[in-house]
């Protein structure tokens, strides 16, 4: 009998992965994975919540870093003071470089982000990271001076035409990203989940991400719980019921020391998943905040430790030593 629970899907495509995936580099890390390419997974919104339950997922930094991203924020210090730590590694990268050329003193990361929390002046330098989510979703930045609100010109697309197929949010923007970027202006971290788009079929609305490149282990599981759930605020703002969230892969992948705990997760038979409700007060994109979302009935295995590994983007030579450290 084929298992009908929909954390499967997740579960399969990790199977699929070490059965099929082909090992590679990151050139920026020197770290290997094993990979696949072009992959999807699909979650009906209209029952229960997708937050996998065969390893606990951090709801709090998925909370926050959504309420990060839908306020149009970009420098972590939000996150640093809700004890939300999951991009620290990223500005503390940038500061890396500049300790090695002598221009700042040499912190730990465990310092840098000290005085992230503690040093306003600090943290408005070296806490903002140029041309992120928050800032493209919301303040995309035009050619003539202006800065585009996608998502609140989506959210009244949809609102005025329920039949529209444009609805869509972009953080990929060329002029900004690797070496197609002036070096003053690249941005140092590298947009992976970089497109959505929203459609609404018989009074459903429904989200799919493309997710150019997906750390299957760490990252898939926050990935889906982010915007399955930024899919029921947008049908809650748009007045829908929410319909399903598609996730779409490019590259998913397993980290080479990842893979263990990945055979012992894909073990676990699924349980059932919780209920989500969105504060029926929230109207617009703005009013929403973390408080807003009440999570029930959540009932997961325990979590399975894991190193994140801050891959991808411009990297120096000094960066990979230090990763490999970790």
């Amino acid at each position: 009998m084929k298992n009908t629970h929909p954390e499967y899907q997740y579960l399969d495509l990790c199977q699929d992965i070490l059965d099929n995936g082909v090992k590679q580099t990151d050139k920026g890390t020197g770290v290997i994975t094993h990979s696949v390419f072009g992959r999807q997974i699909r979650f009906n919104l209209e029952k229960k919540f997708p937050l996998l339950t065969t390893k606990k997922v951090y709801w709090k930094g998925v909370l926050y870093e959504l309420y990060w991203f839908l306020s149009g924020q970009s420098n972590i210090k939000y996150l640093v003071d809700n004890n939300v730590h999951i991009w620290d590694d990223y500005p503390y990268k940038i500061y890396r470089e500049l300790m090695e050329e002598g221009e700042m003193p040499k912190l730990t990361k465990e310092e840098f982000i000290e005085k992230i929390a503690a040093d306003n002046e600090f943290a408005a330098k070296h806490g903002k990271l140029n041309h992120i989510y928050g800032e493209m979703w919301r303040h995309w930045p035009a050619k003539d001076g202006r800065k585009i609100d996608q998502v609140q010109w989506m959210v009244n697309e949809l609102r005025k035409d329920p039949d529209c197929h444009n609805a869509l949010v972009n953080s990929w923007d060329a002029e900004y990203l690797y070496d197609m970027a002036l070096p003053e202006d690249a941005s140092r971290f590298p947009i992976c989940h970089n497109m959505y788009q929203c459609n609404i079929k018989n009074g459903k609305l429904s989200l799919q991400l493309y997710q150019r490149t997906a750390d299957i282990f760490l990252g898939v599981p926050f990935n889906i719980a982010s915007y399955a759930l930024l899919a029921m605020i947008i049908a809650r703002v748009t007045g829908n019921d929410p319909g399903d969230f598609i996730h779409t892969f490019g590259d998913v992948h397993i980290y080479e020391d990842h893979l263990e705990q990945v055979k012992e997760q894909i073990k676990r038979k699924p349980k059932p998943f919780p209920e989500l409700i969105i504060n029926p007060n929230i109207k617009e994109i703005d009013d929403f905040r973390p408080e807003h979302a009440t999570l029930k009935n959540y009932d997961p295995y325990p979590a399975i430790k894991a190193n994140l590994t801050p891959a991808g983007g411009l990297a120096t030579d000094n960066w990979k030593k230090f990763v490999k450290k970790k």
